[in-house]
């Protein structure tokens, strides 16, 4: 297969384009690795939710890792039938429901976090651990001034 040809100069450096390109690139690698354990990233980030913040409605944890309400409740189903996660009424409000992180839950998370830390450091292999603190950084400086508009 031929190699791919160059973009153009206007392109080559242009940051969206730069941005978008890896962020499919490390979307992709994730979702298969995650997938070849009967994972996503969105189990990922309502377990981390439900550990770091503590038992939430649905509504809160779609606020919380901004997966859309319609999603949530198939995502917790699934999470759910595996065992993950519980619901459970909640205490201030006996007419709705609560979302509590399992036992099996906590022990799914560790092994995820370990899956995502291998697929990151696949990801940032050609930086060194500070370059890889300055590129968080600057990704999340860019993030909040992307927030704001």
């Amino acid at each position: 297969m031929p190699a791919a040809a160059a973009p153009p100069t206007r392109l080559h450096r242009l940051p969206s384009r730069l941005l978008n390109q890896n962020a499919n690139r490390a979307d992709r690698l994730a979702s298969e690795r995650l997938s070849a354990v009967g994972a996503h990233k969105w189990h990922y980030a309502v377990l981390s939710s439900l550990e770091e913040s503590g038992p939430a409605s649905q509504a809160e944890l779609s606020r919380r890792t901004g997966i859309y309400r319609s999603d949530m409740v198939a995502l917790l189903n699934e999470l759910a039938q595996q065992d993950y996660v519980q619901r459970a009424p909640d205490p201030d409000d006996r007419r709705r429901n609560v979302v509590l992180i399992t036992d099996a839950g906590r022990t799914r998370l560790d092994e995820l976090a370990r899956l995502i830390k291998q697929i990151e450091d696949e990801l940032l292999a050609p930086f060194s651990p500070a370059e890889r603190e300055l590129l968080i950084d600057l990704l999340l400086r860019l993030n909040e001034h992307l927030e704001t508009r």
